[in-house]
């Protein structure tokens, strides 16, 4: 299947919305995806016009298949803005299609909460998305709802157990199960519960996070199989007894109804881009207190669905890509041929220092100017991010996210810098003419994939919590040094204590620095990581250490998106973008 470039006068005079283009947009039938993507018809539920979900069954069905070649894409320190992994995961599966190879993407399902925020929708954009756009982005198939429920009915039992003063002991004080909801909303962070006559609850403070920040959604990103899944959720860890005993969902007596209200949800839902290829979107945990990586089952579908498997990972390579191996390949056990490194001019002159980003306003004019010495002067970025990819033994491939704005001379200075780091560098301008414009790209990965990776974890199983926590602060962000306070230094005790030592480490800290200082830009060293508190997350299967302010429950800011957003006299949403 071929495609012609779009007409780059006319997109630059005026470009169309993604929702115009996405509407403009011939779908194939579903099934006729599936087809492409081999799973067996009976396997194929569909779930709407363009929808289906695939029953798990597929996974045996397509085990014997020839296995694909698996490509994450990942992408330097972002600005505010983001710099477009998606769309470039997107538009490289379509660039692998105009080669002639049957290519499938990944992806994790967009929380309302960001897309009702500032950031808008996130299937992609231009030429390069996933559709139907409204229903991606809005419910999808009712996935993040069925999280919120499981995750909302442990809350309301753990209250009930309180309540009703059953069986476990279970301290008041040391609850750590929240509530969530998938709508960004600040003023629910810190409540109250259980105010009002005896009869409406025991009080005490608790909150809310989105639904993203659930451990639940992590699991469901993680988990292998239904039974799987329903394992992971017993594990689950709300508090301790008044002895200091962990209580677990299973002892609250939640986790099968937890499983039953997951159930189709653990099924990926297949969708397809702009020029027809298989798209599994499934699962959307958070990426700082969580590993940002869409499913496991959705990739073992992927897998051996083709040619090329193409996944994305949230926010940077010194987080989303080191969470998708050490965290998601070592639970997967499915091995990485190839990355892609996302860049921009604008994110490089951002890390030069020189101009500020402010999420909703437009770029600093100046910082529109040809500067190829900007660039430069940001490289340092993209050099260390490189190195961080090259540390699990996968060389990645620069891929040059390119937006109008754009000099040729700023796309010679990256080309530069990736040839410096030996690196293979190539221009996209896959939002503005689709596989075309990822060709470069798609050449690029193909090649290295062929070359394929000497893939590694970077720290072993029997390592102890704390050192693991070291490896990754001073070998992939540049730490001088990593201080605990003594309140996570007790965790950590504990934790080991408790047989938990041989799981894998996230650490939660700012995705737009390197650093756990949101404004140190480039490639800091010789600064020092503060750990002040770590979690377990018992039933995800990971421990996450808290560095820096944290939130789990984002704010709508002065515009948000979701103040545009309208139906007009056809029945049609209006607004998104």
């Amino acid at each position: 299947m071929t495609s012609q470039p779009h007409d780059l006068g006319q997109a630059r005079a005026c470009p169309p919305s993604n929702l115009a283009i996405a509407r403009d947009a011939r779908l194939w039938p579903i099934e006729e995806i599936a087809h492409r993507l081999g799973v067996p018809g009976e396997t194929v539920e569909p779930y709407g016009r363009g929808i289906a979900k695939l029953d798990l069954a597929a996974v045996d069905a397509l085990a014997e298949r020839p296995r694909a070649r698996y490509v994450v894409v990942s992408a330097i320190t972002p600005t505010p803005l983001g710099e477009g992994k998606t769309t470039t995961a997107i538009g490289l599966v379509q660039g692998l299609q105009q080669l002639g190879h049957a290519a499938t993407v990944t992806l994790r399902q967009p929380s309302m909460g960001p897309t009702l925020g500032i950031k808008g929708g996130a299937a992609g954009g231009g030429y390069s998305q996933v559709v139907p756009m409204e229903r991606i982005n809005l419910h999808l198939t009712g996935d993040i709802h069925a999280v919120s429920a499981a995750h909302n009915l442990l809350a309301a039992m753990i209250d009930n157990h309180l309540y009703h003063r059953l069986g476990s002991d279970l301290d008041p004080q040391t609850i750590t199960w929240p509530r969530v909801m998938d709508i960004n909303d600040r003023a629910l962070r810190h409540v109250v519960t259980g105010l009002g006559p005896p009869a409406d609850g025991l009080p005490r403070q608790s909150g809310f996070e989105i639904t993203a920040a659930s451990e639940v959604m992590a699991i469901l990103a993680l988990a292998t199989s239904l039974q799987d899944l329903r394992r992971r959720l017993g594990r689950i860890r709300v508090g301790t007894t008044h002895d200091g005993e962990p209580v677990t969902a299973e002892e609250i007596g939640a986790a099968g109804a937890m499983t039953a209200l997951l159930k189709e949800a653990i099924k990926p839902n297949l969708l397809q881009t702009l020029e027809h290829a298989p798209a599994l979107i499934h699962a959307g945990p958070f990426g700082n207190i969580a590993h940002g990586n869409s499913s496991i089952v959705a990739d073992r579908i992927g897998l051996h669905g083709g040619d090329y498997l193409v996944t994305e990972a949230g926010f940077g390579a010194d987080m989303g890509a080191e969470r998708f191996f050490n965290i998601k390949c070592r639970a997967s056990g499915m091995v990485p041929d190839a990355a892609v490194l996302v860049v921009t001019v604008r994110a490089l002159k951002f890390h030069s220092g020189r101009y500020a980003v402010t999420p909703g306003r437009p770029l600093p004019t100046e910082m529109l100017a040809e500067s190829p010495e900007d660039v430069h002067a940001g490289g340092a970025n993209l050099v260390k991010q490189i190195d961080n990819l090259r540390a699990h033994g996968v060389t990645p491939v620069v891929a040059i996210n390119a937006f109008p704005s754009d000099h040729a001379s700023e796309h010679a200075a990256i080309r530069d810098i990736a040839e410096a780091a030996g690196v293979r560098a190539a221009v996209s301008t896959h939002v503005r003419d689709g596989g075309i414009g990822a060709l470069e790209l798609a050449q690029a990965v193909e090649a290295a994939a062929e070359q394929g990776s000497d893939f590694h974890l970077l720290y072993p199983d029997e390592m102890p919590l704390d050192a693991k926590i070291e490896r990754i602060a001073t070998r992939l962000y540049g730490a001088a040094d990593v201080t605990f306070s003594p309140e996570a230094r007790r965790q950590l005790d504990l934790y080991q204590q408790q047989g938990q030592g041989h799981l894998p480490v996230c650490i939660a800290k700012t995705h737009l620095s390197l650093s756990s200082d949101p404004t140190l830009r480039g490639a800091p060293t010789g600064w020092t990581l503060p750990v002040r508190e770590v979690r377990l997350s018992a039933g995800a299967g990971f421990v996450y250490a808290l560095c820096g302010d944290i939130r789990t429950m984002p704010g709508l800011g002065r515009d948000p998106a979701a103040a545009h957003l309208d139906i007009d006299d056809h029945g049609e949403i209006t607004g998104l973008f």
